[in-house]
């Protein structure tokens, strides 16, 4: 399989996470208990990211409702 032409998903950290979306780091983290906002994964013991993608299609979806 020829994998040269995959872009790799990209990792966003928190700060890029929140300087995207606008919200405060207490928001994000009370919406992902809530199951409105996309999970984080654990990138290290002591580091987590969340993918590019989810995060533009959580953008997506707020922007969908506002048109709505």
């Amino acid at each position: 399989m020829n994998t040269s032409n995959i872009t790799p998903e990209r990792i966003l950290k928190l700060a890029e996470v929140k300087s995207r979306t606008s919200c405060s780091t207490t928001f994000i983290y009370e919406k992902i208990s809530t199951g409105e906002f996309p999970k984080q994964l654990q990138i290290t013991p002591r580091s987590v990211g969340w993918l590019e993608s989810e995060i533009n299609g959580w953008i997506a979806e707020k922007a969908a409702q506002r048109i709505a």
